[in-house]
């Protein structure tokens, strides 16, 4: 896969909490926040549904992409991540 880089949100459910980040390893990553290992706002909110994702080839765009993305407000991440799943189900990290 040439797009290493993930820039990805968590939900804690339908509409719940969000949280913006990036990995060079999404299916560890999204294991890490299930299993709560990493103390921080996903383990003391219960943020580890992943519910959008996109990739990057160069970990600088991705980075860009994360500071962007956490400068959105509320609406504009919901209509982000509604656009490519509406019904906000919980996507395979591994695809």
């Amino acid at each position: 896969m040439n797009d290493r880089y993930v820039v990805y949100m968590l939900a804690s459910k339908h509409n719940g909490t969000l949280y913006i980040g990036v990995t060079g390893n999404l299916l560890l990553r999204i294991e890490q926040h299930k299993a709560r290992t990493v103390a921080g706002f996903t383990h003391r909110y219960g943020v580890d549904r992943l519910v959008w994702f996109e990739r990057h080839r160069d970990i600088h765009e991705a980075i860009a992409r994360e500071k962007q993305l956490k400068g959105w407000n509320r609406a504009w991440k919901i209509k982000l991540i509604e656009a490519g799943n509406p019904d906000w189900v919980e996507l395979d990290a591994s695809g």
